[in-house]
């Protein structure tokens, strides 16, 4: 059948990655990370078109990405180039790659403007278990990947846990593309330590499956957008040392984010957990700065009890959406208590089916 699997990462190999490989066509995986591999990527090595993960990431390798890549590597899932000397500019073939999860080309020399095509990368909208376990059959390898501000290291039988773009520590400017946020099964999103600008776009609020978010490091501007506060299962946000402004959300997944450091460097930027409180209208005989307290507390109090509403009406409606329709419609009442003592039926069954064993156990002793 042919070699399927090669794994010689976390070695002290060198020089250039011999042509010889592409001869292996049903190779599914190529892992090379962390060893002194140099040089450019062989043109031989798009031939190599059932590739479902390609590690090169921590070695020496050098010049543009090649466009091969997006090309002719349909079925890959986890690409990562991170650490290495790279240069030039993302090619849009990638944005070809519909299978990938994992991108990783961080710690490079990367620049121009990031893509807008990349939100066509559409498998990032939808599960892989089934190919995660295909990639376990080939190797017990693992990879490593940084996620909620720290490296994390998964097995391939884990990955299906990864959804991740990682383009940071590159010389990337212009805009953060919009069309990233239509991969809502985004879980991690690291665009630190380049030049983008503009603003954070208002529709970051679609990546609902986000837990980490780095912007930090940029030349951003404006708001942060008030749909960032729909981002509830984030618990690792960074957007220090960039040009954001205004008043720092309060409401939901915000309330956790106790930290100053993640929003330090924003000159404009005021409120929780900042020392720099938001400036407002004073009255007659009160400190403006007593009022703005008073107020803010009163807004984080409201934002608390509305949260806390919320959380209820939807206990009720959930409630009430099922119990009250078996209560109305008699039919669906009739089927679902029916259905509830064939059950309990058979679970009777069952226990005095065990217990009549173990009588007879006993007294065959």
């Amino acid at each position: 059948m042919g070699l399927r699997a090669l794994d010689v990462s976390n070695n002290m190999l060198s020089g250039t990655i011999p042509k010889s490989i592409s001869f292996h066509l049903m190779l599914n995986l190529l892992l090379l990370s962390n060893n002194n591999f140099s040089g450019e990527l062989p043109s031989s090595l798009q031939y190599c078109s059932f590739l479902v993960s390609l590690d090169l990431g921590d070695n020496k390798f050098s010049g543009k990405l090649p466009p091969w890549i997006g090309e002719n590597m349909g079925h890959l899932m986890n690409l990562r180039l991170t650490a290495n000397f790279f240069s030039g500019n993302i090619p849009p073939e990638f944005c070809g790659l519909s299978m990938l999860h994992i991108l990783d080309i961080s710690r490079n020399n990367l620049s121009g403007h990031i893509p807008h095509c990349l939100g066509n990368l559409n498998e990032m909208k939808s599960g892989r278990i089934d190919v995660e376990e295909f990639l376990a059959s080939l190797t017990n390898g693992s990879l490593k990947t940084v996620t909620k501000g720290r490296e994390m290291e998964y097995s391939y039988s884990k990955l299906y846990l990864v959804d991740s773009i990682d383009l940071s520590d590159n010389n990337l400017s212009g805009e953060i593309p919009a069309e990233l946020t239509s991969l809502i099964g985004l879980q991690t999103l690291n665009l630190s330590a380049n030049r983008l600008t503009g603003k954070i776009p208002s529709s970051i609020g679609n990546l609902t499956l986000l837990e980490t978010l780095d912007l930090s490091r940029n030349k951003l501007f404006g708001p942060i957008p008030v749909s960032m506060t729909s981002l509830t299962f984030l618990n690792h946000l960074n957007l220090s040392y960039n040009n954001l402004t205004g008043k720092i959300p309060t409401a939901n997944q915000f309330l956790t984010f106790d930290d100053p450091s993640i929003y330090q460097g924003n000159v404009g930027l005021c409120g929780k957990p900042l020392d720099n409180d938001c400036l407002g209208s004073s009255q007659f005989g009160t400190p403006r700065g007593e009022k703005e307290e008073k107020d803010g507390d009163l807004g984080d109090k409201t934002e608390k009890v509305g949260f806390y509403i919320s959380i209820a009406l939807g206990f009720i409606v959930g409630f009430w959406g099922v119990f009250g329709s078996l209560i109305i419609n008699k039919f669906w009442r009739y089927t679902y208590f029916g259905f509830v003592q064939r059950v309990m039926s058979i679970e009777l069954s069952l226990a005095w089916f065990r217990f009549q064993t173990v009588i007879l156990q006993f007294s065959d002793v």
